[in-house]
C-alpha cells in the first residue's frame, strides 16, 4: 500500500499536466450516456474520477488542516448547502427531477477536485514545476488555435453541446458570421479561458530574457489573440484587456502597457465579425434614445407626412438575458429565497452565473460559493508582496492569475463561467495551484 501512495504522490506531476491537456482539447465526445438527460460521462469524468482518488489519499491524512483553510472550507459549506438546497427541490418545493439534480451536483464537486490537487500539489512538488505547467498551456493554447484554424479555413468538426442533439456528439462546420469554438463546447467557454490564462503569458513576454523564449511565447500570445478575436465574446475582450493590463500592473513593467493595449487592439480590430457585434450595442442603445427623445404627444404640422417607423435594432444576446433568462432566475429565487429551487430547476443556461447561484441555491448557496471567490482573491492577492522572491515562471503564473480573476469575475456576470466544464476544471485547477504555491512561501517565511 505504502509503494501505491508513493506512486500516485510521484505521478501528480503528469496528472496535472495530462488534466491540463486533455480537458481543453479533447471534443466533448459523449462515453456513456445517461438515460433520461442528456448529459453523459466523458473522458475528462474518468481522469477526474482517477484525480479523486489521488486527492483523497493525500488529503486524508492531513484532512483536518485542510478544512481549517479559509477556501477549502468555504468550498465544503458549499457542497453541504447545495445538497440541502437539492433535497428541498427535490421533496418541498417539487422543481427539480431527482436524477438530474443529483447529477448536477455532483458535477459541482468533480470542478473541485483539481482545486485540491492544485493546493496540495506544493507540499511535496517542487516550485520550479510552474515553468513546467507554463509550457504544457503554451502547447495546449497553440494546439486549439491550429484546431480553431482548422475549422475555419479547412472544415474541420465542431462538436458543442448546446442542446440535446448537438451533445449526442454530432459534428458540425463552421459557417461565415458564426464563432470559432475550437476544442471547446461553446465560444464563450474557450474565451473566458483564454482571459484566464493569457494574462500569464503577457507578464511572461516581458519578463523573460531570452530571444527565442520570447518568439515562443508571442507565437503563443499571438494564438490566444486570433483565438480570442474569433470567439466573437464581447466582454471576453474587456475582460481581457483588464486582466492583462492589471497583470502588467502587478509586475510593474507599466511602459509595457501601452505596448499591450495597442497590439492587441490593433489584432482584434481585424475581426469583422466583433466589429459587427460591438456596433450591435451601438445601433441598439441609438435606436432606445431616439425612442425616449420622440416625446408622445408633439404636434407636427398638418401637411407633413408622417414618418416612416425607423427598423427595431435587437441585440439578441442581450434581449435574451433581459427578458427570458435573468427574469427566470430572479423568479427562481422569489420562491426559494433561502434554498433556491436546486440545481437544474433554470435550464442549462442564465447568462450571469450569480443569478444562477441565487436562483438555484439561494441566498445560503450563493453566499457560501462567494465566499470562496473571496477566500480566493484575497489568499492570491497575498501573494502579490512574495513576488521579488519568486522566479520568473513562478513571478508570471502568478501576477497572471491574479490579474486573470477580476476578468472572470466580470465574465460570469454574463456567462455562465462557473459551470462549463472545460473551462470550470481548469480554472479550479490553476487557481488551487496558485494557492498551494503561495502556501509553501508562507510556509519558508515562518521558518
Amino acid at each position: 500500500m505504502r509503494k501505491l501512495f508513493g506512486l500516485l504522490e510521484f505521478k501528480l506531476k503528469y496528472l496535472v499536466a495530462a488534466i491540463m491537456l486533455a480537458v481543453p482539447l479533447y471534443p466533448k465526445f459523449p462515453s456513456i450516456r445517461i438515460p433520461g438527460t442528456f448529459v453523459s460521462v466523458r473522458i475528462e469524468d474518468f481522469l477526474l474520477a482517477f484525480t479523486a482518488l489521488v486527492v483523497v489519499i493525500n488529503i486524508v491524512p492531513r484532512i483536518r488542516k485542510v478544512l481549517a483553510t479559509n477556501i477549502e472550507g468555504a468550498i465544503v459549506i458549499y457542497i453541504l448547502v447545495g445538497a440541502v438546497s437539492l433535497l428541498s427541490a427535490i421533496f418541498i418545493t417539487n422543481t427539480v427531477l431527482p436524477h438530474l439534480g443529483v447529477l448536477h451536483w455532483a458535477r459541482r464537486i468533480e470542478y473541485f477536485v483539481p482545486f485540491f490537487l492544485g493546493s496540495i500539489y506544493f507540499l511535496k512538488g517542487k516550485r520550479t514545476d510552474v515553468g513546467f505547467f507554463l509550457k504544457v498551456l503554451m502547447l495546449t493554447i497553440f494546439i486549439a488555435f491550429i484546431y480553431g484554424f482548422g475549422q475555419k479555413y479547412f472544415h474541420w468538426p465542431i462538436i458543442i453541446t448546446q442542446n440535446e442533439e448537438y451533445s449526442k456528439g454530432i459534428a458540425l462546420r463552421w459557417i461565415a458570421g458564426s464563432h470559432i469554438n475550437s476544442t471547446f463546447a461553446g465560444h464563450y467557454d474557450l474565451a473566458t479561458f483564454l482571459v484566464l490564462t493569457l494574462p500569464m503569458f503577457v507578464s511572461l513576454f516581458f519578463l523573460i530574457k531570452g530571444k527565442v523564449s520570447k518568439l515562443l511565447i508571442g507565437v503563443v500570445f499571438f494564438s490566444g489573440l486570433w483565438l480570442l478575436a474569433n470567439a466573437v465574446s464581447r466582454i471576453s475582450i474587456v475582460s481581457f484587456l483588464l486582466s492583462g493590463t492589471l497583470s502588467l500592473l502587478i509586475i510593474r513593467k507599466y511602459k509595457a502597457i501601452p505596448i499591450f493595449l495597442i497590439v492587441s487592439a490593433i489584432l482584434f480590430g481585424f475581426s469583422g465579425d466583433l466589429w459587427a457585434r460591438y456596433g450591435r450595442i451601438f445601433e441598439v442603445t441609438k435606436d432606445k434614445i431616439e425612442k425616449i427623445l420622440l416625446v408622445p404627444g408633439t404636434v407636427y404640422a398638418a401637411s407633413t407626412p408622417a414618418p416612416t417607423p425607423a427598423p427595431v435594432f435587437e441585440d439578441r444576446s442581450t434581449s435574451i438575458r433581459l427578458n427570458v433568462e435573468w427574469p427566470r432566475a430572479v423568479r427562481a429565487f422569489s420562491k426559494n429565497p433561502l434554498l433556491g429551487t436546486g440545481y437544474s430547476s433554470i435550464t442549462l443556461a442564465t447568462d450571469n452565473d450569480y443569478l444562477r447561484l441565487f436562483g438555484e441555491t439561494g441566498f445560503l448557496g450563493a453566499i457560501s460559493f462567494l465566499m470562496i471567490l473571496v477566500g480566493l482573491l484575497t489568499q492570491t492577492i497575498k501573494g502579490i508582496p512574495l513576488l521579488s522572491k519568486m522566479g520568473i515562471f513562478e513571478k508570471a503564473y502568478l501576477a497572471g492569475i491574479v490579474g486573470a480573476l477580476p476578468g472572470v469575475f466580470l465574465n460570469a456576470v454574463f456567462i455562465d463561467v462557473f459551470e462549463a466544464s472545460k473551462f470550470a476544471i481548469i480554472f479550479w485547477l490553476l487557481t488551487g495551484l496558485a494557492v498551494g504555491l503561495i502556501r509553501r512561501y508562507q510556509n519558508e517565511q515562518t521558518i
